[in-house]
This record gives structure tokens, sequence and C-alpha cells, in this order.
């Protein structure tokens, strides 16, 4: 689940932030918040491919080594909508459609017939079944998109919970419109959310 923050609207000269994403009037989204945040887990070898967990490959289920395996095997629980080497931070953001994020250590990707070395990186996994938290409203993901719901989590940050009220806390308010500039939301917007992207302001409404 997300973690960020949101600022008020500013009202005059004076901009009163709680839960900023977007701190001070005219200040710039902060980079850091702006990257997918990895899952707790770690791809391990398959010696099913050369490009380890290429995009359209999957993964298997599990909370600590991931293993490549058929997409139609009984194993499978999620499909690689983007693959890139780095770090998560330095990296792109992965699609909106991403319900998490997977690192990729510089285990040895075995391949048919040898071994290449899997450089680090991480892949932009998506579920093979519902639900998919990565979807609008889902609750959850390494991004914040349109239709997504948060909540106060305090220490001046906000979390994303689920728009149908099944999360652990209520919905406060709903990403309602992704502008370029905060000048740009409609007048009943209460936070600005970071987004990333072409269009990183979030204009959220409460619910």
């Amino acid at each position: 689940m997300r973690a960020g923050s949101v600022g008020r609207r500013c009202a005059g000269a004076l901009c009163a932030l709680a839960l900023a994403v977007l701190t001070g009037c005219g200040h710039g989204p902060d980079p850091a918040d702006a990257a997918p945040r990895p899952a707790p887990t770690t791809a391990g070898p398959s010696g099913r491919g050369a490009v380890f967990l290429a995009v359209g490959e999957c993964g298997s289920a599990g909370t600590g080594r991931v293993a490549e395996v058929p997409c139609a095997g009984d194993r499978a629980a999620a499909r690689v909508l983007a693959r890139h080497d780095g770090r998560v931070a330095d990296g792109p953001l992965c699609p909106p459609a991403t319900d998490f994020v997977l690192h990729i250590d510089a285990a040895r990707a075995a391949a048919d017939g040898g071994g290449s070395p899997a450089p680090q990186g991480y892949a932009c996994m998506r579920g093979l079944a519902p639900p998919h938290p990565g979807d609008p409203g889902g609750g959850g993901g390494p991004r914040t998109v349109v239709g997504d719901c948060v909540y106060r989590a305090g220490g001046g940050q906000v979390r994303e919970t689920a728009c149908d009220g099944r999360g652990a806390e209520p919905p406060e308010y709903v990403v309602a419109e992704a502008v370029t500039d905060r000048s740009a939301c409609p007048p009943a917007t209460a936070l600005y959310v970071q987004l990333g992207g072409p269009r990183p302001v979030g204009c959220a409404r409460p619910r």
C-alpha cells in the first residue's frame, strides 16, 4: 500500500498544509515520492528464458523468491507488464495497471542450455486473477492513479485504501482528476496528491 502526502488548497498568500505530497505554494513535487514502491519479494532463477522475467512472462506466487514459470501452468500468479534494469527510484514508473513491483536481484537466470546473469532491476507485475489492487480504487499497487482513494495516516501522510470500504481504513478522499499543475485543479479540490508521469498532480476531493 502506498504512503504519500498531500497539500490543502492555498488561500491568498497562505498555504495551509496537511498531509503534504506537494509541499508549499508553488513548490514542485518531491521526486522521491513519485517512484514506485517495490514489493518485499525477490526473484530467483527459473531456467526458462534468455531474459529472466521478460515482458509477457509470468512469475510464481510466494512471499520469498519468485520463479519464472509458464503462464498457463498452475504455479503462475502474475504477468510482467514492464521490465527495467537498475533501481526502482532511478528507473521509469510502472504502468498504471501494475499490482505490485518485483525486485530482481543479481541472481543467475539460467536459460535453456546455459546461464546468463540477471542484472539488478525490477518487474512491474499484474496478477493473473482478481482482485487487482493496482486498479483505480483497488486500495494498493505501486502508483496512485485517478480513481484511487486515500485516508489520513498521521504524521502528515496519507495512505491508499479501497474505495468500496473493504480496506482496514475507510476512504476519506478520492483522486478525481490528474493535471499538469495544481492551478488546473477544479474548485472542489481539497488535497493535491502526487501521481508522477506526464500529469503529476492529482486533484482529490472529499468522499
